[in-house]
Order: C-alpha cells, then sequence, then structure tokens
C-alpha cells in the first residue's frame, strides 16, 4: 500500500469513527431520537453491514483480517452493547466534540488500568502524562456537575469509554478481527432484541433520524471498521495510537458544522491537556519498547 493510500484510508477511518459521535448527537438534538431506537439500528444495520462485507472479503481477497474466527466468546458481544447504549443515551446531553472526549479520555484510561492490573509499571513520565490527561479531562467535566442531567450524562459516556476499552481488551490479538467485530454485532443485536418485544420500534419515526441511525451502522461503524483494519498493519503502533488523538478534535468539527454546537475555550484548554498527556504516554511506552 503506498503514502498516499495509507493516508487516505486512515484519514477517512478516522472521520468514520468521529462520524458516530456526530450522527447520534445530530439525530438525538435535531430530531429528539429515542437513544435505544438509535442505537438497535446502528447495531442491526452494522451487523448487516459487516456480515456482507466479511463475506464479499472471504470470497475474493487475502484472508488475514476477514478469516473465520476459530474462537468468539459473548464478552466482546456485552461490552459492545454496554458502550453502544450509554454512548447513545449520554448524547443526550453532551455536545458532540465534550461526548468524544470523555469516551476517547475513558477509553484510553481503562486500557491503561487494564494494563496495570495485569502487571504492566510506568515510569515516571507515562505517570506524568497520565495524571496531565486525567487533570484535563477533571477540567472539562467540573462545570457539568452543576446540571443532574449532564452529570448522568458524563458519567453514562465515561461508561460507554470503559466498556469500549474493555472491548478492545477482549478483541486484542484476534487473527480475524473484522470477522470478530461482524460475530460481535450480531450478537449485540440479539442482545437488544428485547427491545421489539417491547415496542420501540413502533413510535412514531421519520426518516431523517432513521436514515441517520443506518449511516452510523453501515458507513460510520461497519465500513468504518473495514477500513480501519485494512490500513492497520500498514501503520506502526504509535502511528494508530497517535492518530486516533485526532477523532474527538473531529467529532467537535462536525458537531459545529452539522449540529451548530459552539467550539468552547475549555473545550480546547481541556482538548490540549488530555490529549497532550495521553500522547506522552504513547510516545514514551513506543521509545522504550524499542529499547
Amino acid at each position: 500500500m503506498n503514502l498516499a493510500n495509507k493516508l487516505l484510508l486512515t484519514l477517512v477511518a478516522l472521520c468514520a469513527f468521529a462520524g458516530n459521535s456526530v450522527l447520534c448527537r445530530w439525530a438525538l438534538a435535531e430530531f429528539a431520537m429515542n437513544p435505544a431506537q438509535f442505537t438497535l439500528l446502528r447495531l442491526v444495520s452494522g451487523a448487516g453491514a459487516l456480515a456482507v462485507i466479511v463475506r464479499i472479503a472471504q470470497q475474493k481477497g487475502p484472508r488475514g483480517a476477514f478469516e473465520r474466527p476459530k474462537k468468539a466468546n459473548w464478552w466482546g458481544a456485552l461490552w459492545l452493547t454496554a458502550y453502544a447504549y450509554c454512548f447513545a443515551y449520554a448524547y443526550i446531553s453532551l455536545a458532540t466534540g465534550v461526548g468524544a472526549l470523555i469516551l476517547f479520555t475513558a477509553v484510553q484510561m481503562s486500557m491503561l488500568a487494564i494494563g496495570a492490573w495485569r502487571g504492566t509499571r510506568y515510569g515516571a513520565i507515562e505517570i506524568v502524562g497520565i495524571l496531565l490527561a486525567l487533570s484535563g479531562f477533571l477540567y472539562l467535566v467540573w462545570p457539568q456537575f452543576t446540571a443532574p442531567f449532564t452529570a448522568i450524562a458524563v458519567l453514562l459516556m465515561t461508561l460507554a469509554g470503559i466498556a469500549w476499552g474493555a472491548y478492545s481488551t477482549v478483541g486484542r490479538g484476534s487473527k480475524a478481527p473484522l470477522s470478530d467485530t461482524k460475530t460481535h454485532f450480531v450478537r449485540a443485536s440479539l442482545l437488544s432484541s428485547p427491545l421489539l418485544l417491547m415496542g420501540i420500534l413502533y413510535s412514531n419515526l421519520h426518516w431523517q433520524p432513521v436514515l441517520l441511525a443506518l449511516l452510523s451502522g453501515v458507513v460510520t461503524s461497519a465500513i468504518g471498521y473495514a477500513l480501519w483494519f485494512k490500513v492497520l498493519p500498514h501503520l506502526r503502533v504509535t502511528s494508530a495510537a497517535v492518530g486516533q488523538l485526532s477523532v474527538p478534535l473531529i467529532a467537535a468539527l462536525g458537531g459545529f458544522l452539522f449540529v451548530g454546537e459552539a467550539l468552547s475555550l475549555r473545550f480546547v484548554i481541556s482538548s490540549a491537556v488530555t490529549l497532550g498527556g495521553i500522547l506522552l504516554v504513547i510516545t514514551y511506552r513506543a521509545s522504550t519498547a524499542k529499547q
């Protein structure tokens, strides 16, 4: 894969990840869509799209990331389900960029915590980076606790990030990441099936929010993951991790362009401190790994 294609695919995949926040917030804020409806449509459409992508790839392309997984447990589906619903309900009250930054920080901190629990020891510079990230995170969310509903939204998005961090840990080292992702989406859809019995899809639905939910499932989830898994083997681990730092910023820009949200000075400062701290941890760990 040449450099231009690698950069293009990486940028598109990162925009897709940020697009999930934009589409969810857009559907909830602009059209007052029920978060459960959005999530169920996202999971089901994502499962269907991933099934098609994996099937085509197995027939036409090299196997690798598209192999049929030898083993897939239900933990991935459980964590994915928890992430998806907490994510959507949090966006009832949170701005797009704020929610994405909370999510990203919680993901990174939870993965660092899981690493520490498994025996990873962090050096002084890494600890400084973690403290910087946490201070930026607290600076961002502290004013949110003055309103009860917003405080609950912060908690839900933090739980979504923890769930996604656990989901990422479960999938680490997979020989068939896209096939595993498809399996998890299918199983998360099955776990969500009781919502059908509750009649959640039979309330008034307009085509605009439904389209946004389907775009989230098919384009920014399924196709986004397919592109990411395609380009990931061609990226250094550090480059992939650093690239993901741009997701909250892209999401904030999307919220500004499509949802009409303002970019506050607090968000800019918090992003610089939080993402700078995480960047410090990533680059230091990469440098020590080379030694």
